[in-house]
């Protein structure tokens, strides 16, 4: 008998997963019971199927195509970057759960999945908003691709190119010229990651603002920029030769040509975070090994 239009639908939750990572095959079976216990429908994708013999996963490209109510990550800090790039048009939050090493993103360990998830049923569970970046690749006056990153966008040159050349705008103002490696327009999120190596400072996820950070500037006097995160930063490739290319959350890149464009924006879509632990400094602290605070003697 099909549901009246005034029903509720069902909630739908997704299980995004590594490959090949024997913890997943132990848990995999009782995460599905307890989402369904929950009153969830369960789809996951290719790589979390595998786990279960017969049981047919779907393409991340398509597990936007219908509404999502949560979205659990088994993985590492790349393939929750993986998973916000399919799932962020649904505005579902996401539970990282990681298996990887770091795990800036993927804070919450194994042993505390279960315990998170009956947070979340009770919706005590931390969770923090963290900005996108909508991309555009223009050639000329056309667009010629639009892309979502959550942590960075880098113009960087190839491996045998010598150092390139960048105009960089910020609203239409033009900032300054740069001789270098290449160029990284990163979230806060993103402060973290290529661009934290590249010599930029850190972000609290929080803060509305993008960092600009130079790589390997030909001038010492270049250094990282923070701009509000309501402007549109803009980077002119200015090269004689197809020697640099656009890479987006560490993508493999797009080749780009002299005079293309790199147009940057705050997007339309947040990304929701189920955090384990809701103290930012902390992370830091027992990721990067910053030193513990020592007792008064």
């Amino acid at each position: 008998m099909a549901r009246s239009r005034s029903s509720p639908r069902s909630k739908v939750a997704a299980i995004i997963s590594l490959p090949a990572r024997p913890a997943v095959g132990r848990i995999i079976q009782q995460l599905i019971n307890w989402l369904h216990a929950h009153g969830y429908e369960v789809v996951m994708d290719v790589e979390a199927a595998k786990y279960l013999p017969g049981q047919q996963g779907v393409a991340r490209a398509q597990l936007s195509s219908r509404p999502l109510d949560l979205v659990i990550v088994l993985g590492g800090d790349g393939t929750l970057l993986s998973a916000v790039r399919e799932t962020v048009t649904t505005d579902a939050p996401l539970l990282g759960v990681n298996l990887g090493s770091l795990g800036f993103l993927t804070d919450a360990p194994l042993s505390s999945l279960f315990p998170m998830l009956e947070s979340i049923a009770k919706g005590s569970a931390a969770v923090e908003q963290r900005s996108l970046m909508q991309c555009e690749l223009l050639r000329g006056e056309k667009v010629i691709g639009r892309y979502m990153a959550f942590n960075d966008a880098v113009v960087n040159k190839t491996t045998l190119a010598r150092l390139n050349n960048y105009d960089l705008f910020v609203d239409n103002a033009f900032v300054s010229s740069y001789r270098a490696d290449g160029m990284i327009v990163a979230t806060p999120t993103g402060s973290t990651a290529y661009s934290l190596s590249a010599g930029g400072p850190v972000l609290m996820p929080t803060v509305n603002a993008f960092v600009i950070t130079p790589v390997a500037p030909h001038a010492l006097t270049h250094r990282p920029l923070v701009v509000p995160d309501s402007v549109v930063v803009e980077i002119l490739l200015r090269s004689k030769a197809e020697v640099a290319y656009l890479s987006l959350d560490g993508q493999p890149g797009l080749d780009l040509w002299d005079g293309d464009r790199v147009r940057c924006r705050r997007s339309e879509h947040k990304v929701s975070l189920f955090r384990a632990d809701r103290d930012f400094f902390n992370v830091l602290r027992t990721k990067m090994k910053w030193g513990e605070r020592k007792a008064l003697e």
